[in-house]
């Protein structure tokens, strides 16, 4: 008998329960079984008013953020329409039928104001990592460590040289993106008389955007070059959870320093001390490896950056042999590279501003050497340039020559496999918030989003095991 819809809303009382009309097996639902946000309220007292009007619940707000970033929804305005016509994300921000949704302007208020300034998302991101801990899928044993460029929502056009003088003060560039990297540069180079500014030379960029001039201009990933900012992650490498993360311009030099950073800070805050860490060539310079294996005792699963390999014949370094008592090189045939040719009264250090120290043959062994056109033929001598931190880079070697570094070459494709997942799942491939402290923002919840999917996914029974589960 075919059945047919009355059309008619004759019920005046209707029996709901809006935990009936989740399914078992979503997504949220194993989210929920390790998210609370039960100290949040206490970690934010200090930043509301005992007075006034009663605010937008705190836990309700980051309730919808992690909806937000753990299903790639990236709109805050389309983010509280889907939780007003989706049971599931009602119910997972604790939501009934007849509550009312934020609305989007809440979200920016906060962000900008209570939430930066109690860093709200770095305690949500800790706390999230606390109870991975817990539940054993963080190790400490090994970290891997590496950096993706997001786009900076800043338009390739509206940018000027790098070079050029401009007026940053003036009305119409004065945003919220503009103001705090002017706050950065004032920091970086105070004007009081009793602090001296900075000296350090640095290269200016190519080019800086009038909309966030904090993003880097790079051509890092190939094609036409755009503003971007660096999300680099910390991960353990037992099941991929993220450990730290830390938003840099796009620029090499400050993302191999913010894993020193995020090793401290992990060290620091959770008692985590990595045995060994994975890392690309970036994080294979002689001042990085010398601070892993002198200063944290960290083995460097790392390839070194190493750009003496000649290419056009000629002896490279690894033709020489290094005596360590001697302090000196010897050439192929024997003959002695040192940095010193005579004892001097007062030591010196010869170190360059390179950190290197340069060993230099004997005019009279190259002249008459045999081997002259394959070793130096188109200077009277030949010279070295060690580096400092030459025995850590060693060591680097030496270890890249074990079967532990060959499995960890293969695990380091876990940050990758992350990289990817918060592109094109969780579609952070263009950063919606500017600045500095936007990226940061964005970057917290997105690794945030992560480990809670990679709870859900690892901990939670499969759907046959949660439909025999009860209520």
């Amino acid at each position: 008998m075919m059945g047919q819809q009355t059309g008619l809303q004759e019920k005046l009382f209707y029996s709901f329960n809006l935990d009936d009309h989740v399914p078992r097996s979503h997504l949220l639902r194993g989210i929920d079984r390790f998210f609370d946000l039960g100290d949040l309220r206490k970690h934010l007292a200090p930043f509301y008013s005992h007075t006034g009007r009663p605010s937008i619940d705190p836990e309700l707000m980051v309730r919808m953020l992690i909806v937000s970033y753990c299903l790639g929804i990236r709109s805050e305005r389309r983010l509280c329409e889907e939780v007003h016509l989706n049971l599931a994300y009602r119910w997972f921000c604790r939501l009934e039928l007849d509550d009312a949704v934020p609305d989007h302007s809440t979200f920016s208020k906060n962000r900008h104001g209570r939430f930066r300034d109690s860093e709200a998302l770095r305690h949500v991101f800790e706390f999230v990592l606390r109870r991975c801990m817990t539940e054993g899928l963080v190790a400490g044993e090994g970290f891997a460590i590496d950096a993706s460029v997001i786009k900076a929502d800043a338009n390739r056009a509206r940018g000027i040289p790098g070079t050029e003088v401009t007026d940053w003060h003036q009305s119409d560039r004065q945003s919220r993106a503009v103001r705090e990297y002017l706050e950065a540069l004032e920091e970086n180079n105070p004007t009081d008389d009793n602090i001296p500014a900075s000296t350090e030379s640095t290269t200016p960029p190519k080019n800086i955007s009038l909309t966030d001039p904090a993003a880097r201009w790079t051509a890092a990933p190939g094609g036409p070059a755009f503003y971007a900012y660096s999300t680099n992650y910390l991960i353990d490498l037992q099941a991929g959870i993220i450990v730290d993360v830390k938003a840099t311009p796009a620029y090499r030099t400050q993302e191999v320093e913010s894993a020193k950073t995020m090793v401290g800070r992990v060290a620091q805050r959770f008692d985590l001390k990595p045995r060994r860490l994975v890392g690309d060539t970036a994080y294979g310079t002689g001042p990085m490896l010398g601070w892993m294996v002198h200063e944290k005792g960290i083995a460097p699963h790392v390839p070194v950056w190493d750009k003496t390999e000649r290419k056009d014949g000629t002896f490279s370094i690894g033709d020489f042999t290094w005596d360590e008592q001697a302090n000196e090189y010897r050439c192929p045939e024997g003959h002695a590279l040192r940095s010193d040719r005579r004892a001097f009264k007062n030591p010196r250090t010869r170190i360059t501003k390179a950190d290197t120290i340069i060993y230099r043959s004997s005019q009279s062994d190259c002249s008459t050497c045999p081997q002259k056109d394959q070793c130096c033929p188109n200077t009277p001598t030949r010279k070295i340039a060690r580096s400092i931190h030459e025995a850590e880079r060693n060591v680097a070697r030496s270890i890249a020559a074990t079967p532990e570094y060959r499995q960890s070459r293969c695990d380091r494709k876990k940050v990758e496999m992350l990289f990817a997942h918060l592109k094109c799942i969780l579609k952070l491939d263009r950063l919606r918030l500017r600045g500095l402290s936007g990226a940061q923002d964005e970057f917290l919840l997105a690794a945030t989003a992560q480990n809670l999917r990679r709870m859900a996914k690892w901990l939670v029974p499969s759907d046959k095991k949660a439909q025999e589960m009860p209520a």
